[in-house]
């Protein structure tokens, strides 16, 4: 069992960064591929990153060359740089594992890009 906190959400500007990051608690944590996926309302769930436990990553074809994850296995951390913020990524970002595993799902973090 993984238990996944999201934080580091804010408002900032079109062109702006943020960094998010994702706390995983348990000890099988660094066997996981986590991903960060975004959800506005009314919209589903959808991917934007993802890391193997090996380090591998992959994007959405809407965030590549904008956003980096990255994962500590000794901290129990997965981050998500983004970078060029963009008024359409205002979203509840999450982590999770990958695929998703739907126990699994936290509270989110809220990103707005706006003016």
């Amino acid at each position: 069992q993984v238990q996944f906190v999201e934080s580091g959400g804010g408002l900032v500007q079109p062109g702006g960064s943020l960094r998010l990051s994702c706390a995983a608690s348990g000890s099988s944590f660094r066997l996981y591929a986590v991903a960060w996926y975004r959800q506005v309302p009314g919209k589903q769930r959808d991917f934007v990153a993802r890391i193997t436990n090996g380090g591998n990553t992959n994007y959405a074809d809407s965030v590549k060359g904008r956003f980096t994850i990255s994962r500590d296995n000794a901290k129990n951390t997965v981050h998500l740089q983004m970078n060029s913020l963009k008024p359409e990524d205002t979203a509840v970002y999450y982590c999770n594992a990958f695929p998703a595993v739907n126990d699994y799902w936290g509270q989110g973090t809220q990103v707005t890009v706006s003016s």
